[in-house]
């Protein structure tokens, strides 16, 4: 996988600025739903992994740090769905996955970036690249239905609400998560 210097520092950004709102949530006080803290706890790590991903400076967790962190989201997740929680547990749960899926299944020819996560200078691709295309089309799903919420959420909010709201972050993030997808088995 190799993906242009200008694309993935642009990534880069745009994935860093989808952190803000979870960040904000979860620092305001008066938020004291669990479900909701752990949304967005899981929001920012699944960000910083993808900043992390993209980013052509790569580190500075290396990528078993990632995959260690990943186990443990998606497991708390999965768990979570299990006992009912509405906590959007499933999509956590499968974004941990997909994150782990990319990690592990990366090229790993020579290892010049040693333990250090960067992606985006990748030779070669994702192995199992079945599960890449699963992915891609559960995150495109996602995107497109979390993006029809978010259109309604923009008509109805005032611009306060509009910059927190999770449909506009979640179709956001769904699109990157396919598009790393897709650059992790093509040739290009």
């Amino acid at each position: 996988m190799h993906i242009p210097d200008a694309v993935a520092w642009s990534l880069t950004v745009l994935f860093a600025l989808l952190a803000v709102p979870s960040v904000y949530r979860l620092v305001r006080l008066e938020v004291h739903d669990p479900d909701i803290r752990q949304m967005d706890l899981a929001e920012v790590l699944t960000v910083v992994a993808m900043v992390a991903m993209v980013s052509p400076l790569g580190g500075p967790i290396p990528a078993a740090g990632w995959q260690a962190v990943l186990v443990l989201m998606a497991g708390w997740f999965f768990v979570a769905s299990l006992r009912g929680r509405r906590c959007c547990a499933v999509h956590h749960t499968v974004c941990a996955a997909a994150m782990l899926y990319m990690i592990t299944a990366m090229p790993r020819q020579g290892m010049d970036h040693g333990p250090w996560l960067v992606m985006s200078d990748m030779s070669g691709r994702l192995a199992w690249p079945v599960l890449a295309v699963i992915a891609i089309g559960y995150f495109a799903v996602d995107a497109a239905r979390s993006g029809f919420k978010a259109i309604r959420v923009v008509h109805r909010a005032p611009v306060r609400e509009v910059l927190t709201a999770r449909p506009i972050y979640r179709s956001a993030m769904g699109l990157g998560m396919a598009y790393m997808l897709v650059a992790g088995i093509t040739p290009w």
